[in-house]
């Protein structure tokens, strides 16, 4: 049976090499799409057209997120694996306690980081259940680990991290006896574009941190345990 995956916020950054990568391991991708125009997603198409679909995706809002899985449900019978990538920030959000807070770009935060991944992952559902590796990994972050928090800011981001840290124990435990599995990622900071333009002072250029954590997933069963893997790039556990 091909292995069929999920990839969201797959336009640009890790989510895009993250494509890439799955298309090379001869996997059929559905490719999470928010911007309207992808120029790096239309090449991957030119370049794989039989194995990558790209799904107009807003993880935002139920609407989207339930059409691309009717869309997805009419071109496949199963998927095996999920990537819940999608995730923003707000720079709104890097207040301290002791200023006014913006609850609305916390709950904003809230909304994709957390909601969106579970909107995602209940909408699939059904798709995975009747796939193989039956794995979903969850795109987090040092932020959302309570064990190892230093930070006195970003409540929104980093709360919104931990809820996600949340949904993925509360679903690896139901999926855990039907034969599936969740992991949770640390990638690292990233160059990405959740500022709207490619952070360059970070250490991390999103390539390499897809190459690792796909070399993870090629070996997600030996991280199988009653908890979901909460591991960094390099495969080691984090605290909850």
């Amino acid at each position: 049976m091909n292995r069929v995956a999920c990839v969201t916020g797959a336009d640009r950054g890790l989510g895009l090499h993250l494509v890439g990568s799955l298309l090379e391991k001869k996997y059929t991708v559905f490719a999470g799409q928010y911007m309207k125009d992808s120029k790096a997603l239309e090449e991957l198409k030119a370049q794989y057209p039989g194995s990558l679909r790209l799904i107009p995706l807003d993880i935002g809002r139920t609407g989207s997120v339930k059409e691309a899985a009717r869309s997805i449900a009419g071109s496949t019978g199963h998927l095996d694996l999920i990537i819940n990538n999608a995730g923003i920030i707000h720079r709104a959000d890097d207040a301290t306690v002791l200023v006014d807070m913006d609850d609305e770009a916390m709950a904003q935060l809230y909304n994709v980081n957390t909601l969106g991944a579970l909107r995602v992952s209940n909408a699939l559902m059904g798709l995975l259940l009747q796939g193989r590796q039956r794995l979903i990994v969850n795109i987090s972050s040092e932020a959302g680990s309570i064990g190892r928090n230093k930070r006195i800011n970003m409540y929104g981001y980093c709360m919104s991290k931990a809820a996600l840290n949340m949904q993925s124990s509360l679903m690896h435990n139901h999926l855990r006896v039907m034969g599936g599995q969740v992991m949770v990622f640390h990638p690292g900071w990233l160059q990405s574009y959740m500022h709207g333009e490619k952070n360059m002072e970070a250490p991390v250029p999103p390539e390499d941190a897809a190459e690792k954590i796909m070399a993870i997933i090629q070996n997600h069963k030996r991280y199988l345990a009653d908890e979901p893997a909460y591991i960094d790039l390099d495969g080691n556990l984090w605290p909850w």
